[in-house]
């Protein structure tokens, strides 16, 4: 007899002959006899009685139609066995249109779920086969089946749920001194430490390029400046070695010589070491700038992950402050505001400066002047966005000015956002870690779940009551997936478990993960707070001081849960300030299938990325800072905080200082400046109009209008989603 039923997603349930009957009754219907009530419940009878304890849907379909077709009524039996077979077509239905869109290149957000891939190539399309073909089979055999029901109703999100049965990590801080000092084999050849700042540019290069292929997040290195300025130094003494040969004069004393600063300079009036001295500096200089434009070229035209994307790469810098140091710092951005090609904004790397009062932040500060630089390109290049080491949550117990090391005890940060620091399997620091995986939750959902209760405090009582279930149920799916993760083997990441992961010294090729892998986290993010809030007391944060105390407390309860995960299940969780892009529409949609539009929650394409004040909020920038800066110090996984400046900011750079004071004036972690910036593909013209038409120049209408997704740019809005388009276009200015 029947007793359980393995269903097609693998789950086990109980037997119901109802079910049975059911679909006999509609075969029936669909003949001229009609339906027969004896005859329906005898094959339910024989069918259950005959059956096997446990049987599959299809076994248990395959005893119907055999009892159909030997009973006298064989013609329901057709109409039951075409009924089967439109329901497998159906099945596959969806994915075969999936597939005609991609190899259709159509716009859709199918296609264009990530901005910064070109699914219209024969590599992007190839992933996007794989992808789509992957995530039924984690559906099927990797996720519990409570997840999989919680994504089916839109509660939440598993990211980068293609990559799940790889076992790959998410993301990763480059120690890039250990590549640099030691080298590394991971193929058939291998790399020899460098000794010339060149070298030490495409190495970086490399490093980034190999791990993205060995995982499905972005890249980082978190002290740039600092691993690149021995290599400075090296290249001086190189330039000195040449004038030795040429002039036949011993210049070894100069090769310690104390420099204050790499500045070219001419050489008229200088004689003897002074001469040569300056000789050398300016070749190094001009070495540097080169060997920085060849890294950022690079990082824009590298391709990975099979060819169809250019690595998702992130630099942090200006803390260093020695010559050599600071000669990095300046040539990059110097490189940067030139720009790439014949003059366009690099895409790649994001740069992050670093703002250290004692070092840059304040005018007495030795990279003060490389800070107002940084400020200068930021204005017209939209990058380097800022990272607030002065943030109290971001400050490291360890850190010493003149230590020169100091770096080590700096938090980093992913150009997107996320953040890794704390740890409580390890040593304090960002580098040789990063984020595991991570999930989201849609607070909306949740919160529309209770809207229509009456009393406020049995209201929020319920929502807080589902957001813990909820919350719970990511963190279990998130442990369950760092479960499979560990079982990995060290060779499967040849570059990341051999010389950049946490720990991974000790690793052989056969060794799993296990032993390292807990160095780095599991984020839990959300989105929809504004939207949330709207459906629980009619306002957002942004706009009522109650509804902004509300979401304080419900990213606090989150923070609090989460915590107690980090115990539970002896991982590093954290909250992550989601920085939805395919998602902020895709929530969106079906909510709205399911609810219609609410006014304030649904009625828009696409919802607030995380804690932040809906883009169409007309406030003050100041505004703005005082309601989102609070969730910095609750969202540990990672944060930002954008301001949207009107006008040609290269004519303003001191506004982008304006918004490095407002996250020192609130203690907020990350930030970055978002304006216009079009650029025309012709003639190379620029300008900073709000909605360019043509080129006022030469007239073509290929204007290229360059603006920022999430945390990253894109170089053209003709691959955003649809949602995001829409959010884009709902922006409005902060004064």
């Amino acid at each position: 007899m029947i007793q359980t039923v393995i269903k097609r997603d693998k789950r086990i349930v109980g037997f119901d002959e109802e079910k049975i009957k059911t679909a006999v009754r509609k075969a029936m219907l669909q003949t001229e006899k009609g339906e027969d009530p004896s005859l329906i419940q005898r094959i339910a009878d024989r069918v259950s009685v005959h059956g096997k304890e446990r049987m599959t849907v299809e076994e248990i379909q395959d005893m119907v139609e055999m009892e159909l077709m030997n009973s006298p009524r064989k013609e329901v039996a057709k109409r039951y066995i075409a009924y089967r077979d439109q329901r497998s077509i159906a099945r596959k239905a969806k994915t075969r249109e999936i597939f005609l869109e991609i190899i259709e290149t159509k716009s859709n957000d199918i296609t264009r779920e990530n901005a910064n891939m070109n699914t219209d190539t024969p590599a992007g399309m190839m992933m996007k086969f794989a992808s789509e073909s992957t995530k039924p089979f984690v559906d099927d055999y990797l996720l519990a089946p409570e997840v999989k029901e919680a994504i089916r109703r839109n509660y939440l999100h598993v990211h980068d749920k293609d990559y799940y049965p790889t076992k790959s990590l998410t993301c990763v801080q480059h120690p890039l001194d250990k590549v640099l000092t030691a080298g590394f084999s991971i193929g058939h050849g291998g790399s020899r430490p460098p000794r010339r700042v060149e070298t030490a540019s495409v190495l970086a290069c490399i490093s980034l390029e190999t791990a993205q292929n060995e995982m499905h997040g972005g890249q980082s290195i978190p002290a740039f400046d600092f691993y690149l300025a021995p290599f400075v130094r090296g290249s001086l003494v190189e330039e000195l070695e040449t004038i030795e040969r040429f002039t036949n004069r011993p210049l070894a004393h100069l090769r310690d010589a104390k420099i204050e600063d790499y500045i070219a300079r001419p050489l008229d009036n200088l004689q003897g070491d002074d001469r040569a001295l300056q000789h050398a500096i300016n070749r190094t200089v001009s070495r540097v700038h080169q060997a920085m434009e060849a890294f950022i070229h690079n990082m824009n035209t590298i391709h990975s992950r099979g060819g169809n994307q250019v690595v998702f790469s992130s630099i942090n810098y200006g803390t260093d402050t020695s010559a050599e140091g600071r000669c990095i710092i300046r040539e990059l951005l110097n490189s940067t505001n030139e720009g790439v090609g014949d003059g366009a904004t690099a895409i790649f790397p994001i740069q992050i400066w670093k703002k250290k009062r004692g070092v840059s932040y304040l005018p007495a500060d030795r990279n003060h002047d490389l800070y107002r630089l940084a400020c200068e390109v930021s204005a017209r290049r939209f990058f380097p966005n800022f990272l607030n080491l002065d943030a109290s949550y971001n400050r490291h117990e360890l850190w010493r000015e003149d230590d020169p090391n100091r770096f080590l005890h700096e938090v980093a940060t992913m150009g997107c956002r996320t953040r890794v620091f704390e740890n409580r399997f390890g040593r304090k620091t960002s580098i040789g870690r990063g984020n595991l995986s991570f999930t989201t939750l849609n607070l909306v959902r949740v919160a529309i779940d209770s809207r229509a209760i009456e009393d406020r405090q049995q209201r929020l009582d319920n929502f807080f009551r589902d957001l813990d279930a909820l919350l719970d149920l990511a963190a279990l799916q998130l442990h369950q997936r760092l479960e499979f993760q560990k079982t990995a083997l060290a060779k499967q990441f040849p570059m990341l478990m051999s010389l950049l992961w946490e720990g991974c010294e000790g690793l052989q090729p056969d060794d799993t993960i296990e032993q390292v892998i807990n160095q780095g986290t599991l984020g839990i993010g959300f989105i929809g707070l504004a939207e949330a809030l709207v459906a629980l007391t009619g306002k957002h944060h942004g706009e009522d001081e109650q509804a902004r105390q509300l979401g304080i407390d419900i990213v606090t309860r989150m923070r609090d849960k989460i915590n107690g995960f980090c115990e539970q299940y002896a991982h590093n969780y954290s909250v992550l300030a989601t920085p939805a892009e395919g998602l902020a529409g895709r929530f969106t949609r079906r909510d709205r299938q399911e609810f219609g539009e609410i006014p304030g929650v649904t009625d828009r394409p696409y919802y607030t990325n995380s804690n932040h004040v809906p883009v169409y909020y007309k406030c003050s920038a100041h505004h703005k800072a005082r309601v989102e800066a609070p969730y910095h110090a609750l969202t540990r996984g990672g944060h930002i905080f954008y301001v949207e400046i009107d006008g040609d900011a290269t004519r303003n750079p001191e506004s982008i200082m304006t918004v490095v004071d407002l996250m020192d004036a609130h203690d907020m972690g990350y930030a970055s400046v978002n304006h216009n910036r079009n650029r025309c593909l012709d003639c190379g013209f620029e300008n900073a109009d709000a909605r360019p038409l043509a080129c006022p120049r030469c007239g073509s209408e290929r204007v290229d209008r360059l603006q920022r997704i999430t945390g990253y740019l894109v170089g053209t809005t003709d691959r955003w989603n649809s949602a995001k388009l829409a959010e884009l276009n709902d922006r409005v200015i902060h004064d």
